[in-house]
């Protein structure tokens, strides 16, 4: 890969971790804007399942699906390269926040205050936007749509175990390692 290349992929990531509020979700609709649509260097189907691998992997969301986008794309030096364009933003933005802004300013300067409240619906609708489109993508049918909507319901509730979503990240794999094993057998059988 080309120096050019890997500049593009900081830049892409730089932007987007430059001007997305509301952490790792509300980043997801924007990446796969990127990654997908505009630059075609993913597919739908293997940005969900780097999405779905970035999910279970510890850390910031958002660093994770750069990661493994850079490495999917250009390998151990994608992913550094990716991964410091996601991340170098909102150092920088911190930095400049701890010099100029301390917490008596944005708390008592109006101005300040109305953007942050007007930025907070924005962050819930950049949260939606990736939730539809990955439901779209997973191609949830009306047999399963409900299993969503259960799975956050029971991890809302705070009840300990039951509201752990390591929990239903592995009965999702088991239940989906079941699916598969029973229609490979019905298959076999034909």
């Amino acid at each position: 890969m080309n120096t050019s290349s890997y500049w593009r992929l900081f830049a892409t990531f730089f932007k987007i971790g430059a001007f997305t509020f509301g952490g790792g979700w509300a980043m997801i609709s924007i990446i796969e804007r990127e990654i997908v649509d505009k630059y075609h260097w993913i597919e739908r189907d293997d940005f969900l399942d780097l999405l779905a691998i970035a999910q279970s992997m510890p850390g910031i969301l958002a660093v994770n699906i750069a990661t493994s986008v850079g490495d999917k794309l250009r390998g151990a030096k994608g992913s550094i390269v990716a991964s410091l364009g996601t991340i170098l933003p909102s150092f920088l933005i911190i930095l400049a926040i701890a010099i100029f802004l301390t917490p008596d300013i944005i708390k008592n300067n109006r101005v300040i205050s109305a953007i942050f409240m007007g930025i907070r619906p924005c962050v819930v609708a950049l949260i939606i936007a990736p939730v539809i489109t990955s439901a779209k993508a997973a191609r949830l049918k009306w047999k399963t749509v409900w299993i969503p909507f259960v799975v956050a319901l029971m991890i809302s509730l705070d009840m300990g175990v039951v509201s752990n979503p390591i929990l239903y990240i592995i009965l999702g794999a088991l239940g989906g390692f079941a699916v598969w094993k029973w229609s490979s057998m019905n298959l076999s059988k034909k």
